[in-house]
C-alpha cells in the first residue's frame, strides 16, 4: 500500500526521510548492538542523543545561554498547571488572552492556583480572529501574560506578538513549533507537544529563561518542578527516550532543509496554495480572519454539514485522510506542518476543485 496524504493535527505525519533511518537503525543504533527502545537513559549513548538533540534546538532556533531546553512528558495539557505552579508565585495574578481551546483550558487551570484573569477573547466569533490589544490592557502586577501562539483547531495564528511590556510572556507554540524563526528572547517560556511538528507523541518541549526558574510554589509535585528538571538535565526520571531520538533525527532534517528560515519559505508557499484556492472557490471557505491566518492548520466549510462528510468521506478513500475538522468545530482542517510536501498541498487542491466541480 502507497503511504496516505496525512493531514492529521496530532500525532501528525514525519518526514520520510527521518521514519526510513529511524527504520535503518531500530535493531542497532550506530553499532551499539541495540535498539534506542532498548537503552538505558543513563548510558553514554543515550547521553549523546539528548545533548545532540538540545545542541540542534539551540542552533536552529538561536536560543540564547541564559535559557533552559527541558524535554518533558505528559503533554502540553500538563504545562497548563505546571506553569502557574511554577510562575505565579509573585502577586499570584496571570494575565490571559484566549483565542481558542487550548488557551482556554490553560486558564481554566490557572484559575486553580491563583488569580486568572482573561484580558481578551475571540470567543464572541468562534476564535476566529485574534484580538487586538495594547499594554495598558495587562495588569502590571500580574506574573506573566499567556498567550497560545498558534490554535491548531481554530486556524488563528498571532502575526504580532502582544505589546505587555516588562510582564513575563509565556506561550504554547505546540503547533508551530520549528514552522517559522521566533525571537526566543521575547518570551520567558515557550513550550510545545512534540506531536505536531517535532516527534512522535510523549515528549514536550519547554524553553525557560532561568530567572523564571527557583520558585516553584510549596505544593508543586516534584515532576511538575522546573527547576527540578533543569538541574538534573532532563534526566531526573526515565525521559521517553526514543520519542527524544527521533526529535533528533526531525532537528537534523531541519537542519538539512537550510534550517528553519528555509522552512517557513516552503511553509509559506503550501499555505499560499491552499488559502489561494479557498479565497477563489464558490464551494470551500475559510473560516479565519485574512490578518489572523494559521500557516500550519487551515480549517475550512462548505456551509452544509452533509456536503461536509461526503468531501471527508471521498477525500479519504483517495488517500488524503484527517481532513475531519475538530469534533468542537466542525467542517474539514488540513494541517499542513513541515514534513507536508507541496506537491501534497497541490494534490488535495486538485482533488478539491475536482469535488467542487462534481458538486456544484
Amino acid at each position: 500500500m502507497s503511504r496516505v496524504y496525512n493531514f492529521s493535527a496530532g500525532p501528525s505525519m514525519l518526514p520520510e526521510e527521518v521514519l526510513k533511518k529511524a527504520a535503518a537503525e531500530m535493531l542497532d543504533y550506530e553499532g551499539c548492538g541495540q535498539s534506542v527502545m532498548e537503552m538505558s537513559h543513563r548510558s553514554k549513548t543515550f547521553d549523546k542523543i539528548i545533548k545532540d538533540a538540545e545542541s540542534l534546538f539551540r542552533e536552529l532556533m538561536n536560543i540564547p545561554d541564559n535559557y533552559k531546553v527541558l524535554f518533558l512528558q505528559g503533554g502540553a495539557s500538563t504545562q497548563f498547571a505546571s506553569i502557574p505552579m511554577n510562575f505565579m508565585n509573585k502577586n499570584n495574578k496571570a494575565d490571559f488572552i484566549i483565542t481558542g481551546q487550548w488557551a482556554k483550558k490553560a486558564y481554566q487551570e490557572a484559575a486553580r492556583y491563583g488569580e486568572a484573569r482573561v484580558v481578551a477573547s475571540s470567543a464572541d466569533k468562534t476564535f476566529s480572529y485574534i484580538p487586538k490589544t495594547t499594554a495598558d490592557d495587562f495588569d502590571k502586577d500580574a506574573d506573566y501574560v499567556y498567550i497560545c501562539m498558534n490554535n491548531t483547531i481554530y486556524g488563528t495564528k498571532f502575526a504580532s506578538l502582544p505589546e505587555v511590556g516588562d510582564i513575563p510572556l509565556i506561550a504554547d507554540i505546540s503547533s508551530m513549533f520549528l514552522s517559522e524563526p521566533i525571537d526566543v528572547s521575547k518570551f520567558a517560556v515557550v513550550y510545545g507537544g512534540a506531536q505536531k511538528n517535532i516527534a512522535p507523541a510523549g515528549l514536550t518541549v519547554v524553553i525557560i529563561r532561568e530567572d523564571m526558574l527557583g520558585n516553584a510554589m510549596d505544593i508543586t509535585p516534584t515532576m511538575l518542578n522546573y527547576q527540578v528538571m533543569a538541574d538534573n538535565d532532563s534526566l531526573y526520571n526515565t525521559p521517553p527516550c526514543y520519542t527524544i531520538y527521533i526529535c533528533k533525527l526531525v532537528l537534523e532534517w531541519i537542519k538539512d532543509q537550510g534550517g528553519i528560515e528555509a522552512v517557513y519559505a516552503n511553509n509559506c508557499k503550501k499555505a499560499k496554495i491552499l488559502y489561494d484556492f479557498l479565497d477563489n472557490s464558490k464551494m470551500f471557505n475559510s473560516t479565519v480572519a485574512t490578518e489572523d491566518r494559521s500557516l500550519m492548520n487551515v480549517p475550512f466549510v462548505t456551509g452544509n454539514e452533509e456536503l461536509d462528510a461526503k468531501f471527508v468521506k471521498e477525500a479519504t478513500a483517495a488517500g488524503f485522510v484527517n481532513l475531519k475538522g475538530h469534533r468542537s468545530f466542525g467542517g474539514m482542517r488540513a494541517s499542513i506542518y513541515n514534513a507536508m510536501q507541496i506537491y501534497g498541498v497541490e494534490k488535495l487542491v486538485a482533488f478539491m476543485a475536482e469535488f467542487e466541480a462534481a458538486n456544484s
